[in-house]
Order: structure tokens, then sequence, then C-alpha cells
């Protein structure tokens, strides 16, 4: 019975190797190879019968058995007997020679087995294969293969058989004709002189160690004759490197002296292959093995051969390298290999012949040559040793070399040469002085990838192998270190070592801390006369100098900085303890920054910080003047890095300030003017720098010094106009002059405040503007170098700013302050008034704030002048468009900063209204302007100046503000500018105004008015350019207006504002308008008088003009008329034509403006919308299935009216009094109307006006009453219902008839949630709908209260009883829908009242151990029912099982709805209740699980699940015979292809698991069936079977049977899952149990589903199979 089974088993797997897919395929052959796992031998025997009976099958499909023979020999060689091994042999013998052609997968497959089962019975094998290996037959070419194969797998089998097989093999190829089989025969030739090579190697360890290379090397050297003299000649390129492959190892096995005889024509025969191939390596490789063969017998051959070697094998390294060309790699490495076989033989040949190759200018042959001798130089070492001076000699043209690959092969050359000594020879500091010469490449942008046949390297990949040399070199290679040191230091200070400053100062700092380590000399630099070496200030001048720009260079201000720190001995003894503490610093700061974050400013300030600490610790004026004659000499050194170079001449300032020789302090003085690069502006800043910071501490000396060459030749006049500035071009000296002023400015700014007053008078400015002017025959002569007046702005600043600021300054009498300022604004007159392109008025405008700040004040017609010049010149110039990210121009904002600041500075000196209003004149003709960017810089200008005003505010007494009116009626219809910016700055002024006026009624300063500060909210009204909310915010800023301004400024006011009324910014005067029409409310009470003159005409009024005044007039009268006779004007405006014109609609929300009378119109248009029948139904053809419902007109008014009264703001009173009323009645609108039409004329209309776009709102009957329904909400506070509604997608739900009731649904939620004291008034008016004659009322109304009793409102409100009473007595209702929502209802107080029927603490506490909160739940006894729900009770059940059995519904709608109610009720229900009807629920329930509709299995499931949740304790014995039923569906289901469904199975598993009293599985259950956690299904089913076969055992056969119907379950899927069922029952079911399984059925359905047309579920019956081998 087991040998039948296991059998059938393999010929059912057999049989489904023929299967088409792929993957199924795989799976059987894994599946045969899971059965040969455990039956090896029946694997082999029914894989052998297959075979032999179907000789016609495929050879694909005999590969594949081929190869699982494979797999169970390889895995089960040591247990296999003699008779099966032999059979074995047999067969795969004969499948690989039973066609005499080639068919390599299937033979292949089978010389496989063989070499597999050659591993231990070689000897059959051999017996097998050499019976198919006769003398005088040309064997099959597999045979051959497959002696080869086995020669490699069993090396000390093998080799005792060679000595026969190649007497009987050598006759053979001579007879060979065909290429593949002298192919295969070159093959076998190389793998038996490998193994034998292999053989002799480990002698000791062969089971015949008196085997000798002497037994093969006549039948080798007579193979090797037929191949290197016949075959080797062949056209066939695969036959000639099969050749040259097999010659490499037979090399080693011919006689020394037949070696020597063919040495002559093997090496040249070989060498030719290179012109016969493209891929070279197998050639390189095999003329290697020749070569260590011809070396290891001493051979003279290669002396003669040499030449011809060197020179092909050269070529073949010059071939250039491809990183995507693996194979060209593998042939360089044989390469050198045989290089290095030659460098041993024979090294002064090799280099002779190298050497010279270097100094070609061929950039392959160079770099190759290059290759050559860095490989030998490292692999024969001791060979090249006596060599080195001539290589080192060799190097020099390659040095010279600008290709980067030829840089890149000799930086490797250096690196190799320092591990083995070369460096220390004589003309090694030129190596190294190349690797930092290529550290000094400058890094280039990130190469791009190179292309297929690119030859061009990047000069940064050269860069980054220099560095890594040098550092490896100096890290690394410790004989390297006297070398080195002190040698680098030569690099530090020369310019065109700059960029490897780095990776030099890395390199010294490591030599440094080793010799320090070392114990060396307290000076770790010894010069001993060497004069190339830095001295300690050049290097510490350069250290210092580069690190101003630290992330340069790979960083080199922090390497810079910790070689001093290493050095701080060397460049002074005394400096060793400050710097211990002060360049940590420095490097801190610069980790804490990047390049992009570091300020430039304060870094430099740092390290000026940095050195003038360490001149006050050295404290040595030899050693300090010393030092500023090191950077004064370096300073050309730097022209090509201005920003360095400005940081030197800071750093010159600095070590001159600390001098104590004023002769040194003059002469470097001196010596900086006469050498300095003025054509350079940051030269001349730097120079200027320089001056100030010595001025610091030498002021008289720098003055003088100053003074001395302003007076030189340079500048002295010449009688002749022609001879000026004879030594210097016209250019060059403006640029001296502007380096000259800028001095003085500096000098100024950095003097001690204590002797600066006295001399920026006589010295300072006396000297600038001396330098500035020119006179020529006593005319002055205007400069136009823009450069130079910038300088005098500059340094008239900086002199300014330093008088004000020192102790005096209030009270110094500067008497050349008019000159300057009437200097400054020539400079801003001269600038073109359209546009901005220079920082010249900036400057300029900065240099008179400063000025005009400084004793004596400006006259008043200077002043008016300053300021009208300074605007003018900055007002007029157009907008520069801004830029991508919506900025302006920095100029720009800077400029205009200056302005504000000269402003608010002249405005400071008359802090007084008039003051005031002077400044707000010159600005009144550009706030009135009608270019936009002019008004708004005005008014920004303006709002500044009032700020200011404000902020430094001090009144002595009450005095009125007598021109607030005038400055308010100027800057409040700015409220409405076209620019939105000009609206803020508007604002800003009218807020600072009226603050101004309650600072002079008395007020302090900190005083916050509620009334002025509501301003500030109103700003973001005027972001939106919609005009209603402009003109609205204008409103109130006219309301806060009308009530802080004085009874004595209201007149003023108006006639300002009348003149607004003709501003060319129609906005402007609109907002005018505005502004006047408030304060005549508020304060003239005229428009109310004016009221009944308006009436007559208001329809025409409204047709002839749009004007905003008009319109809020319109609006007025039509509230007073409704106020006496509401209804006429209601039914007036009803009659009005559909759909309502704005003005219409304009006119009924004025009529909301009064509570009262909104309600009286609101509630008549519930009367108009509810009285008349909401739509007629008519035909629009005879033969149409269901008529039309067209709606009826006057509701439909109504209902339009009704939106637009409870959209105006003010109807908010009115309707939360008829809230109730409005709500219900809009709710049947809503759903009365769903699908109704408008009139075919109204349709009409409604296309019009959607195709010209005019229509605001659409006229849709059911889209109208959803307006209007959200109006009334919003209008009753309830914003919150709205917006969830929007979020949830409700609004459009309820107007569509699918979506409907869900919308109805959304929205009894949001009320519950947001609404829910308004639900018992609102609960009434929807009762009465339960006898509607219209079901969609009914359906809408029952709808909102089932959803109602979802939330615990309904409870809390005491709602309960009514909501049940009402829902439970529409049960019976003709509706299918309506019942059905009945029933949702009735589910819904599962979830409503949580805390009042759930709130009952449990008879006993948690389950202990480690069981999860939602088991514990489960073992809980049921709570008691709420009184008011128990009442019910009966009724809930009723109603739920009654859906189940409704049988009028064709499509269970409502069985699906008592499904899912019926598994939300079932927490409150007692077990002792649900006993008596779970079996028929559970009953009920079950055909839905496989039901087509997703909905119906999820529910179905998922209340099976609670069923196991709720029937605990006596109901278990019940319930248990449908648990074990439901069990396999509910895990195949896991599998179902709907997310929903396999949730719900998740779940039911969860609840069954506590039922089947197996704690493992429940906590299986638990664990991999979370809800959001992923599951792996094969290891869950897995575990899973193992479990239940190990506790219920007797479930087999009906778990089984269960499996096997799903077999032919519609889901793919599920008919995947249920093999897999079978199979992991299968294999875990005990031995006594295994005869309940039906094997026969068993076996056919799995065979059946092996047919199955889904892939997968082949693939999962073929594994499926391979586990029932267990049953063997």
């Amino acid at each position: 019975m087991s040998e039948s089974y296991v059998k059938r088993l393999f010929t059912i797997l057999l049989d489904a190797v023929t299967d088409k897919d792929p993957q199924v395929q795989e799976q059987v052959c894994g599946a045969l190879c899971a059965l040969g796992e455990s039956q090896p031998e029946e694997a082999l025997r029914a894989c052998e019968e297959h075979l032999r009976l179907h000789e016609k099958l495929a050879h694909p499909y005999r590969t594949m058995i081929l190869r699982v023979m494979e797999t169970v020999v390889s895995s089960h060689i040591g247990e296999l007997d003699k008779g099966l091994a032999r059979a074995s042999i047999l067969l795969a013998s004969s499948e690989m020679t039973k066609v005499k052609e080639l068919v390599c997968d299937w033979q292949q497959a089978a010389s496989n087995v063989l070499v597999a089962l050659g591993k231990r019975f070689i000897s059959s094998v051999m017996e097998e294969i050499l019976s198919k290996f006769q003398p005088g037959v040309l064997p099959h070419h597999f045979v051959v293969q497959t002696l080869a194969n086995l020669s490699v797998s069993n090396v000390f089998g093998m080799v005792p058989f060679l000595t026969s097989i190649l007497s009987t093999m050598l006759p053979m190829l001579s007879a060979a004709k065909p290429d593949s089989m002298r192919v295969v025969f070159c093959c076998a030739l190389q793998r038996f002189s490998e193994s034998t090579l292999e053989y002799l190697a480990d002698l000791d360890q062969a089971p015949d160690p008196t085997v000798r290379k002497d037994a093969f090397a006549t039948d080798i050297f007579s193979a090797y004759d037929i191949l290197f003299h016949h075959w080797l000649q062949s056209r066939e390129a695969k036959l000639r490197l099969a050749v040259v492959e097999a010659l490499g190892p037979m090399s080693h096995l011919l006689p020394s002296e037949k070696l020597e005889e063919q040495l002559p024509k093997l090496l040249p025969g070989v060498l030719g292959l290179y012109k016969k191939h493209a891929e070279t390596v197998h050639v390189s490789r095999s003329l290697g093995q020749i070569l260590e063969a011809a070396a290891s017998v001493g051979s003279r051959t290669l002396d003669v051969q040499l030449d011809s070697l060197l020179a092909a094998l050269h070529a073949q390294i010059c071939v250039p390298v491809e990183s995507s060309s693996p194979l060209v790699m593998s042939n360089q490495k044989e390469v050198l290999r045989c290089f290095t076989v030659l460098a041993c033989c024979s090294p002064d040949r090799l280099l002779a012949f190298l050497l010279p190759k270097l100094d070609t200018s061929n950039e392959r042959t160079r770099v190759g040559t290059l290759q050559v001798v860095r490989h030998i130089i490292n692999s024969a070492a001791a060979q090249m040793e006596v060599k080195q001076p001539f290589i080192l000699s060799s190097m020099k043209l390659p040095l010279l070399d600008n290709n980067s690959k030829v840089k890149r092969a000799v930086v490797q050359v250096i690196s190799a040469m320092a591990h083995h000594g070369y460096l220390e020879q004589p003309g090694g500091e030129a190596m190294i002085e190349y690797i930092v010469q290529q550290c000094a490449l400058p890094p280039e942008a990130e190469p791009q990838k190179l292309g297929a046949n690119s030859e061009a390297l990047a000069a940064d990949s050269v860069r980054a192998i220099s560095v890594s040399t040098l550092y490896l070199v100096s890290t690394t290679v410790d004989r390297m270190g006297d070398v080195l040191w002190p040698y680098l230091f030569e690099f530090l200070v020369p310019v065109r070592f700059t960029g490897a400053l780095t990776p030099l100062c890395r390199s010294l700092v490591h030599l440094a801390q080793k010799r320090q380590e070392a114990g060396a000399h307290a000076l770790l630099i010894q010069y001993n006369g060497n004069v190339t070496l830095p001295s300690p200030y050049a290097m510490a001048t350069r250290l210092l100098a580069v690190s101003s720009s630290p992330y340069l260079g790979d960083g080199r201000g922090a390497a810079s900085l910790r070689l001093l720190s290493v050095l701080h001995r060397d460049i002074h003894p005394m400096l060793g303890q400050r710097w211990a503490t002060a360049i940590p610093l420095l490097l801190e700061h610069l980790d804490g920054y990047t390049e992009e974050t570091l300020s430039r400013k304060e870094w430099e300030e740092k390290l000026l910080m940095f050195l003038r600490d360490t001149l006050a610790v050295v404290s040595d004026n030899t050693w300090i003047c010393q030092l500023s004659l090191e950077m004064c000499k370096q300073l050309p050194s730097y022209n090509g890095t201005p920003l360095e170079k400005n940081f030197l001449y800071k750093c010159i300032g600095t070590t001159l300030g600390a001098a104590s020789s004023k002769e040194v302090v003059r002469k470097h003085l001196q010596e900086l003017l006469e050498t300095a690069r003025y054509q350079e502006e940051s030269e001349r800043e730097g120079l200027a720098c320089c001056f100030g910071i010595c001025a610091s501490s030498h002021l008289d000396d720098t003055l003088a010094q100053l003074e001395d060459f302003v007076k030189s030749d340079v500048f002295r006049k010449s009688a002749g106009i022609f001879n000026i500035f004879k030594d210097r071009s016209e250019n060059e000296v403006e640029k001296v002059k502007s380096a000259l002023i800028l001095c003085y400015g500096h000098v100024a700014a950095r003097a001690p405040r204590e002797l600066l007053l006295a001399r920026v008078e006589s010295d300072i400015f006396r000297n600038m503007s001396q330098c500035f002017s020119t006179k020529v025959l006593g005319i002055k002569v205007e400069t136009k170098d823009l450069g130079l007046r910038l300088c005098l702005a500059q340094s008239v600043c900086m002199a300014s700013q330093a008088v004000r600021s020192s102790s005096h300054g209030s009270s110094f009498q500067l008497l050349r302050k008019p000159e300057l300022v009437a200097q400054m604004m020539e400079f801003i007159k001269a600038e073109p008034s359209d546009s901005l392109r220079t920082p010249m008025r900036k400057k300029a405008m900065l240099a008179c704030t400063y000025l005009a700040s400084l004793e004596p004040a400006l006259e008043g017609q200077a002043q008016a002048d300053l300021i009208h010049s300074c605007l003018h010149s900055i007002m007029a110039v157009l907008p520069e468009p801004e830029g991508v990210d919506g900025h302006q121009e920095p100029l720009y904002l800077d400029t205009m900063q200056a302005l504000k600041d000269l402003l608010t500075g002249l405005l400071q000196r008359n802090m007084t209204p008039q003051g005031l209003q002077v400044m707000v004149e010159h600005l009144s003709p550009w706030i009135k302007s009608p270019r936009g960017h002019e008004r708004v810089r005005a008014l920004g200008l303006s709002a500044c100046l009032l700020q200011h005003f404000l902020k430094h505010l001090h009144i002595s007494a009450l005095v009125p503000f007598h021109n607030l009116g005038l400055l308010l009626g100027l800057f409040s219809p700015r409220c409405a500018d076209l620019w939105p910016a000009t609206r803020q700055e508007a604002v800003s002024c009218v807020y600072s105004l009226l603050y101004l006026q309650l600072g002079y009624e008395g007020f302090s300063r900190d005083y916050q008015d509620d009334v002025v500060e509501q301003l500030l909210t109103l700003k973001d009204g005027l972001e939106h350019p919609d005009p209603a909310i402009l003109f609205h915010t204008c409103h109130s800023v006219a309301q806060i207006i009308g009530k802080r301004l004085p009874p004595d400024q209201l007149i003023s006011l108006l006639l300002t504002l009348f003149e607004g009324l003709g501003d060319p910014d129609q906005n402007c005067s609109r907002a005018a308008t505005v502004i006047l029409n408030c304060l005549l409310k508020e304060r003239g009470h005229v428009l109310l008088e004016k009221v009944p003159e308006i009436v007559s005409v208001l329809r025409s009024k409204l047709q002839e003009t749009h004007g905003e005044h008009v319109l809020q007039a319109a609006q007025h009268s039509v509230y007073v008329l409704a106020a006496r006779h509401h209804a006429a004007v209601v039914s007036s405006l009803l009659g009005s034509p559909l759909p309502f014109d704005s003005h219409t609609c304009t006119l009924w929300r004025a009529l909301a403006v009064e509570p009262g009378l909104a309600t009286q119109v609101l509630g008549l248009l519930l009367e108009k919308m509810s009285g008349d029948v909401p739509f007629k139904e008519s035909r629009a053809f005879l033969l149409s299935s269901a008529p039309d419902r067209v709606a009826t007109l006057l509701p439909l008014a109504a209902t339009c009216a009704l939106y637009e009264v409870a959209s105006a703001p003010a109807s908010g009173p009115a309707v939360l009094e008829l809230y109730p009323q409005l709500f219900a009645a809009l709710l049947l609108r809503v759903s009365c109307t769903v699908g109704v039409q408008l009139p075919r004329n109204l349709q009409a209309k409604e296309r019009k006006s959607a195709s010209s776009g005019l229509a605001s709102r659409s006229l849709e009957p059911c889209s109208s009453a959803v307006d209007a329904l959200q109006a009334v909400l919003l209008r009753g506070g309830n914003d919150d219902v709205v917006q969830r509604m929007e979020l949830e997608g409700g609004w459009q739900l309820l107007r569509t008839s699918a979506g409907h009731e869900e919308g109805v649904t959304r929205l009894a939620s949001a009320m519950a949630k947001f609404a829910g004291p308004r639900l018992p008034l609102m609960m009434k008016a929807l009762f009465a709908t339960q006898s509607s004659v219209y079901e969609m009322q009914r359906v809408s109304s029952t709808a909102f209260l089932a959803e109602l009793l979802s939330s615990n409102t309904a409870n809390d409100l005491m709602l309960l009883e009514s909501l049940l009473d009402n829902l439970l007595a529409r049960q019976k209702d003709t509706c299918a829908r309506v019942r059905r929502l009945v029933l949702r209802g009735l589910a819904n107080v599962a979830s409503g009242s949580p805390d009042k029927v759930r709130g009952w603490p449990a008879l006993w506490g948690p389950v202990p151990g480690r069981e999860t909160a939602e088991l514990q739940q489960v073992r809980r006894p049921r709570c008691v029912w709420h009184p008011q729900v128990r009442a019910h009770g009966p009724q809930l059940l009723t109603a739920m099982i009654g859906g189940l059995d409704d049988g009028d519904d064709p499509h269970s709608l409502v069985a699906l709805e008592a499904m899912v109610g019926l598994a939300r009720l079932l927490d409150l229900v007692e077990a002792w209740d649900l006993r008596s009807v779970l079996l028929h629920v559970a009953i009920r329930i079950r055909p839905f699980f496989d039901s087509e509709k997703v909905e119906f299995r999820s529910a179905s499931i998922r209340l099976f699940g609670h069923l196991n949740k709720a029937c605990q304790g006596e109901c278990e014995d019940v319930f248990l015979e449908q648990l074990v039923g439901g069990l396999a569906p509910l895990l195949l289901h896991l599998q179902d292809p709907q997310p929903p469904v396999a949730a719900a199975c998740r779940f039911a598993l969860r609840m069954c698991g506590p039922n089947l009293e197996c704690e493992e599985l429940a906590a299986i259950f638990q664990k991999h069936l979370q809800e959001g956690r992923g599951l792996h299904f094969g290891e869950f089913l897995n575990t899973t079977c193992k479990h239940l076969m190990h506790h219920f055992p007797d479930l087999l056969g009906r778990l089984l049977s269960t499996s096997l119907f799903y077999f032919k379950s519609s889901w793919e899927d599920i008919r995947a899952a249920a093999p897999m069922l079978t199979g992991f029952l299968a294999l875990h079911v005990e031995a006594e149990r295994r005869p309940q399984v039906d094997l026969e059925q068993l076996l056919a359905a799995l065979q059946l589903l092996l047919k199955d047309p889904a892939p997968a579920v082949r693939v999962k019956a073929a594994e499926t199979l391979g586990r029932l081998v267990k049953f063997a």
C-alpha cells in the first residue's frame, strides 16, 4: 500500500512536469526534490521508470527530471546502494548518448548525474563511460565532457584512470574532424592536466603516492603535438582558444627537454593568437602558465624569445581598460603576471625594454609602461632593489606629462616606490614634489559619467588619488618620516602649492605628532643652515592668511590652524599655553557652521582677535616688526585671491598697531601706499581697513603718513593742463584718491574718540575734500568717477557716525556740514531718476542722515531741498520685476531704508504737528500719484514717519492735534487702493493717527484703545482684491474713525473726503463715498430722513447705475418698506422671474436686517414652500417607462428666496427662532426634489446662464434646497455641521439618488455631534412624516432618525424611548429601504449609549496571564441592559431575526442590514437570551460565507465572529458544532481577494480561538491576525494545522472534506489556499490518524488541480503533493 501510494505520488508529479508555466514546473521539480529528500531511492527509481516508459517525452522535460535526479544524488550520495546507483548510471548514460546530435541542456543534465554519482561510484561510472569510449570509435561529445568534469570533481579517483584514458584518446585526436569534438577533447586535456597537477601537488594525501609526472609526459606530449601543430592552425576561433587554454597546464607535464625543444615554436605560436582574438584573457593566462613552466626548468629559450615576448605583452598592457569590461581587466592581470615571471628571470633586459618606453609621448604606451613598472616594483622587489637609481632617473619625462591618465599612473608608481625605499634615494625629492603638485590641482566640478568609449579622465581624480597617496605615505610608511620631514614645509608658502595646503597640513600634523611622541627636540624644525625652509614668521603669516577662507581646498582653515597648534614652539616659545586654548575654540566655531552659513566678517574678527592675543603674549617688538615685515612681503602672493589679501591687510594693521616702533610703522605704511594695487576695489578696501586698525594705536602717525602721501608728487599741482598726473593715468589717480578717502574714513571710524574731534575738521574732512576736488587753473573740476563718489559718501558716513558716537558729539559744531550735505545732494541729483543701478543714492542719503544729526541744524530751505531731492530720486524709479521667490532687489530695499532713516532723522528735529504736516506735505503729491508704485512708496514712508512720531511723542501740555482731520482725510480712502501694499500702509497710518490723537488727549503711551485696536484685525480683509471686502473694511475703518474723531475735526475730515471723491483711483473714490456715508449715518443721521424718497425709483436706479452707494441706499429702502408691508414685499419679490438676478437677491438679503422682520419673512416663505406640491409628474414621451417629475414654481421660488434671506448675516436671530421648522422643512424639501427637473423654460434659462458664466448658483431644485439648508445651518450657528458635511462629501451625496440616503445619515451624525440641544424639536417635526405620501420623505426621515440612535446625544436628551417607538412603528413599511433603515437604527442602539448600556462593572476581573484585552472582554459575562432598552429587547431581537427572514426584498439587502445589526447588538444580549436563536442565526448566515457579493461575505463572517464572542458559558456546547463547521472556510477566506472579507475572517478567527479551548490556537490567532498586521499565510496556516492536528485529531476528516470542497471555488486565491490547507493538515497528522484520510480521493482532487487554468493554483497543488510523502 505504502509503496503503491509513493509510486503514484511520484507518477502524478512526474506527469505534471510537462506543465507550460515555468513557475509550476519549478514547483513540481521542488516537490519531487522534497519527496526525494525523504525517499531518495524511490525518487530515483520513479524518475528512471518514468523516463524509460516515456521514450517520446520531449527533451526539456527529460532535462528537468534529470536535474531532480542530480539533486537527489548530490544530497544522498552516501545512502544509495550500488544496484540503484548502477541503474541510475545506465539511465544517465543512455540519456546522454541517446541522440548523436548535441542537445546541450538535456545531455549536460545527464552528464551532471554521472558526475554526481562519480563522487562515490567512480568505478561504476568509469566502467559505463569507458564502455562508450572504445578505441577506434569517436565517442559522443558528452562522454568526453563527462570525463573532463569527473577529473575535476574527483581528482584522486580519476587520475589513476588517466593513463588508460589518454592511451585510448590519443588515436582519436587524429580522427576527430568536427570542431566541436576537437573543442571537447581540448577541454578534457586541460582538465586532465589540471587534475594531474593538483594530484601531484597533494601527493602526500593521494591514494597512490607512487604516481609521477613522467607517467603522463609521453601521452601529454603526443597530444600536445596534435593540438599545437594541427588544431591551433584552425580557422575556428573557439577551437583555437580551447587549444591555447589546454596548452597552458599541459606545458607543466611536458618533459623538460621536450619543453625546451618546443618553446621556440610554442611561444611565437601563442603570441600570434593575440592578433587573431579580441578577447585575449585565455591566451594571456595560458602564456603565463607556459612561462612559469619554462622558468621552473631554467629554460634558456626565454632569453632568445624575450624581445618578442616583451613587445607582445607590452602591447597588451597598453590596451585601454574600460571599467565595464571585466575580460580586459582580467587579461591585464594575467599579462602583469607574465611580466612578474620575466622580471624574476631577466630583470636587466626587462628594464632595458621598459624604461625607454617612458620617454615616448604616446599616452597609452606611457600609461601601460608605468603600470608594469609599478607592478614589478611590488612583485619583484628583490630583483629591482639594485635598479632603484635607474628607475628613478627614467621618471623625468613622465613627470612632465600633463595627461590625466599618465599623472594617475605616475602617482601610483610613486606610491609603490615609497613603500620600497625608492624615495630615500637621490631624486626621490622630485617624486615628492610631483605628488604635492598634483595635490595642488584645482578641484573641478563632479565629472559626468564617462562613456563606454571615452578615454577622458577628470583631473579631479588625479588630485584625489594624489591627496590620498600623500596622506597614506605620511601615516603608514614609517621609513618616509625622515624623507618628508621637514621637506614638506618647503611647499607651504609658494603660491603654486596653495591647492595642496590641506593635505600638506594634515601630513605635517601627523608627522609632527609622531616626532613629539618619539621625544624629539623641543623645536620640531631644525634649520641647520637649510635656507629653503620657510621661517616661523612666513609659516605663521601663510597659515593665518589662508585660514580666513576656511572651507576652501577641502577645509584648509581647520588644517592650517591644527598645524599652527603643533608648531607653537617653533613659532614662538611663549605661545603654547595661549594657543592650546584659543585654537580649539576656533576649530569648534568652524565645526558649528558650513560654508554657506559661516559669517566671514565674524570669522575674520575671531582670527584678528587670535592675532591680537598672540601679539600681546609675545610682547616682543623685534618679533612683531619681523612678523609685519613678512606679512608685507607676502602681500603680492595673494593678488589672485582678493578676500585673503584683504584679510592680510587687516592682519598687517593689527600687527603694526601692536608695534612700538613708530619708524617701523611709518615705513611700512609708506610702503603699503606705494605698492598697493589701487585698481582693485577689494585692495582699496583692505588698505583702508589696515590704516584704520593701525590708527586705533597710532592715530597721529597714520594721519601724518597719509598727509605726506597726499602732498607727494603724485598730487602736486602742475602749471600745465596737459602735464597733470603725468606719471599716472587719470583713471589710476582716481582710484588712488578713492583709496585715500576710504583710508580717512576708516581712520575716523577706528580713531580713539577722545582724539577724533580735534582732528576731524582740520585733518580728516579737509583732506577728504582735497583728495576729491581738483582745481585746474583755479577752476574746480568735478570728478565723474563713480567709485570715488561712493568712497567719499562712505567715508563721510563713517566719520559723521564716529563724531556722533563720541561723548561730546551732540554739542560739536561741524562747520563743514552745509558743504558736505550740498555735495551729497549733488551726488543724488546726478543719478538717473527712472532707474536704480548703483548704491550711490543709498550711501549719499546715509551720509546726509548722519550729518543731519550733527550741529548746526539745516536751514528750512536747505532741508526742504534735501527732502525734495531725495524723494524725487527714489519715488520715480521704475519698479524692478520681483525675483523668483517674490522678493525685491536688496539694493532697492536698502535705498528705501536709507530714505526712511533720513526722513525720520529730520522729523526728529521738529517733533510737532506742524513738523509732521511739513513731512506729509512733501509726500502728498506722491500719495495721490496715478502710478501705483509711487503711492506704495509714499504710504510706506508716511506710515514709517507716523510710527516714529508716535513712538517718540512727548507732550508736556495738553494741546490739540489740529491737523488730524486733514491727515485722516488724506490716508483713509487709500484703504481701498488697487495695490494691496498701499491698503495695508493706509490702515497703519490711520492707526497711528488715532493713537496720536489719544496721546494729545492725555492718554499714556502704553494705553491700548479697544476701538482703535480693531484696525489691526481689519488688515486681513485688505489682502483680498474683492471690492466688497475692501469697502466693508473701509466702512469699519470709518466707524472706528467716527468713534474717536473729535467734533471739531469732523468738518475738515468731511471736506477732505469730498475732495477725495475726485481721486483718479476709482477704488479710492468709492472708498471715500463709503466713509462719507458711514460717518453721516453715525454722526449726521441723514440717510434715515431720505429713505421715503428712494422707494419710488428703487428699480430704475438699480438698473441705471451699479454704484456702491446707490446699492446700499436701495437695500436700506427695501428694508424700510418691508418693515411696514412685509407680506406684499414678499409676494412681489416672489413674482420676480427665476432665476433671481443679483439685484433681486440683494433686496432679499436686505430683508434680514432686523430680526423681527426677518422672522416674519421666513415664516411666510415656509408657508409658500410647504403649502404647494413639490413637483408634478408628466411623461415626455407616450411610451416612456416612468413619468418625469417637474418642479412647481412657487415652492422653488420660495426655496431660492429662503436661501438669500438666510445668507444675510443679520438673519441669525430669526433663523434661530424658526430653526426646527426650517431644518425639517428643508430636509424634506431636499428629499422630495432628488431627481426632480426644472420646467422647460427654466431649463433653457439655466443652460444659457451656465454657458455665459453669469449664473452664481444652480437653479436645479434639489441643489437649491441643499444650498438653502446649508445657509440655515450656517446662520443658525452650526458651522461645524456644514464643514463636517463638506469634508465628508455629504452635500454632494444629498443631491444624488444613489447617495442621498448616505448624505442624510452623515447630516444626522453631524447634527447629533454639534447641534444636540436642538434635536428634540426637530425630531417632533420629523415624526409627523411617518405617514407622508412621498416615499423619499419617509426614507429620509427614517435615515435621519436611525442615525441619531448611534449617538449618545439621543440618550442624554431622553429621546431614546420615543426614537425606538417611532422606528419600531415603521418596520412594517411597504418600502424595503425604510425597513432596512429601521434595522440600522435599531442596531445603532449598541453604539449610541455605551456608557448606559455597558457601564456596569463585570462580575469578575480580567483573566490572569498574558491574554489580550480582547480575549479578556470575550471571557467576561454580558452586562445587563439599560432599563429603557430592556423594555424593547425582545422587539429588537425579533426585528433583526425578522430581517434575516425578510422575503419581500429580492436583493437581500434587508438581510444584510440584519446581519450587520445583529453583530452590533450581540454585546447587549445575555447569553441565555441568545440561546434560543443562536442556531437559527448561525444556520441562516452560513450560506452567505461564499456569496458572490463581498459585503454579504464580510457581514456574515463578522457576525459569525460576534456569535462566537457572545456564546460563552452555557452556549458553548450548542455552538461548538457550528464553530467546527466554519473553521475551514474562515481559514481559507483569509486569502479572499477582497480585503474586507479577509479582515472579517481575521476578526472571526480571533473570536473563535477561546471557544476551541486550545490556548495555543487562541494565542496564534491573537498574535498573527491583528488588524493592520501583515500575514505570512503559509507560515500561519502551517502553525495552525500543527495545533489542530495535535489537539483535535478527530477533525481531520471534516477539515479535509471542507478543504476539498473549496478546490472548486470560483476564486483563484481560495483555490490556491485550499490545497495548502490540505497539505499542512497532511504534514502534521499523527500516524495513527492517517487511515482517516481518503488518499485516493485526495490524490484525484490534487491531480485535477494540477490541470487548473491558474498557474498559482497548480503551483500550490504541486507543493501539496510534495508534502504527502508522509503518508507513504
